[in-house]
Formats: structure tokens, sequence, C-alpha cells
């Protein structure tokens, strides 16, 4: 099983949903992110005729126009992740206030740009409590983390989505079901799988503040700029829910959802 699989406990999701008590190797390749190209990290060397299991139609079609074929769109497994736990796929009760999540790096590139800035940001735009949750390695740093801690913010971290193998968090994604539904609201300083899941449930998406700069970034991705150009009713403050919701079902594969027969076929975990 390629190691990416893996993060954010996506394959342990994906056997729970099929039935299984853990997770057999998969066949292939899963989709573990939003993405604006072919599904997966640039680079990523695909073995000769596996196939690559992603969200969206969308996806596939810019995958196939770099070339690549063997593609299954069967949605986020974030979606399979609901159908888990159909009783958390709504706002909690008593929800309140916003979760913002930073654009962050990864073990092999860094986030370059101004933390008090999107301090500055969240304070102009948000009233109620807020909640910012970091992804692991800012979490780590304390002069990150305090920034935020300093300003009054209530700050968290959903764990480590694992690497090699190594470390995986298998309730990671669990972990950002249970936060995002304690809140009204969603946002980040760029479009992102957070902001697409918490709208998922309903919360409010906004997209605003500094985009900051991902260290060594391929331009083949186009940047910040290409997802504006794409999609400029979704990089504001307030998203409108009709805009949210109609963006946020493509993307996520609402439509490609499979049953638990087909995965255990598609995955070849029948045998």
């Amino acid at each position: 099983m390629h190691h990416a699989n893996h993060f954010y406990g996506h394959a342990n999701i994906m056997a729970t949903y099929a039935g299984l008590s853990k997770p057999p190797r998969i066949w292939g390749y899963l989709q573990h992110g939003w993405n604006i190209l072919d599904g997966f990290a640039h680079g990523t060397n695909f073995a000769p005729g596996m196939p690559k299991f992603v969200w969206s139609d969308s996806v596939r079609r810019r995958g196939h126009a770099l070339g690549l074929r063997n593609y299954s769109v069967i949605g986020s497994v974030w979606l399979y992740l609901l159908k888990v736990h159909p009783e958390l796929a709504t706002p909690a009760k008593r929800a309140k206030g916003t979760i913002f999540y930073p654009f962050h790096g990864w073990e092999g590139q860094h986030v370059l740009g101004d933390h008090g800035r999107i301090v500055a940001s969240i304070n102009e735009h948000e009233t109620g409590p807020v909640t910012v949750c970091l992804y692991w390695n800012e979490y780590d740093k304390p002069a990150i983390r305090n920034v935020y801690k300093d300003a009054g913010f209530r700050v968290i971290t959903h764990g480590y989505r694992g690497l090699h193998w190594r470390r995986t968090n298998a309730n990671f994604l669990l972990n950002q079901l249970r936060e995002l539904r304690k809140h009204e609201r969603v946002a980040s300083n760029r479009l992102s799988s957070a902001v697409l899941y918490g709208a998922s449930l309903g919360l409010q998406p906004g997209v605003y503040g500094d985009p900051m700069v991902l260290e060594n970034e391929h331009p083949s991705f186009g940047g910040q700029a290409r997802i504006k150009r794409l999609w400029p009713e979704l990089d504001q403050p307030f998203v409108p829910a009709a805009a949210a919701r109609a963006f946020t079902d493509t993307e996520l594969g609402v439509d490609h959802v499979a049953g638990p027969a087909e995965i255990r076929e598609m995955f070849r975990w029948n045998s």
C-alpha cells in the first residue's frame, strides 16, 4: 500500500466503511486532499497500470489531460466518514464561533508568512469565539502557536497525519469532524480541504487573509492566482451558501460515492 493512502487515517476509514476491522493493502493510489491538478502530490511515482482513486471527475479530466490513465472517481474519504458516523454529519446543537485553519506546510516544505497578519484578519471578520487549528508542524513551534494564543484564540491540532507508515493518527479525520461541528463557521487564508469539509456540514465558509507562500511550490499547480481565477466567488470572507454547496458537492464528489461491496472490489479487498 502506498504510504499516502494512510494519511489522516483514510485507509482505516475506508476499511470501516467496507465492513473490515483493519485496512488491507489498497490496490492503487488514494487521493488524500483537495487538489487542483491530477489529484496527487507533484512527483508521485505511479506504478504502471495501478488505479488512481480520486474525489471528482474534474480531477480525472485534468489527469487525462496530463496523459495519466486508470482513474476511478469514488468521492472523498470525508464523505465515507460521514457515512460511518451519520450522527456527526451536521453541526452540534450548541455550535458557535469560527474554526480557522491557517495554510500549512509539511515535512518537505515550509510555509513562509506573517501569522500576526492572519490574527489581524481574523479579528477584522470574526465576532464569536475563535478556534485556530494548526497543522502539527506549526503547532509544535511555540513561536507560532503563541501568536494565536496571545490573541485570545483557542489553539488546537487534529494530530499527526503520518508519513511513510509511521505515527499515523487513525482518528485524524474523525477528530476534525468532531471539532468542525462545534462551530458555525469555517475559514482559512486559502481555499482548502478543511473549508470544503466544514461547508459540507453546513458551516458558513470564508476565505480571507494573507495566503502565505509555500516554500518551493511547484508551478504546475498554478498557485493562488489560478484558484482565484477559477473560483472567484469562493475567495471572500463570507461565501454565499449556494455557491459553497455547489462547489463542495462537486469537488468532494457527492455523486460518486461507492457502496461497501464496490469499495471492496475496487481496492481488491475481497481476497
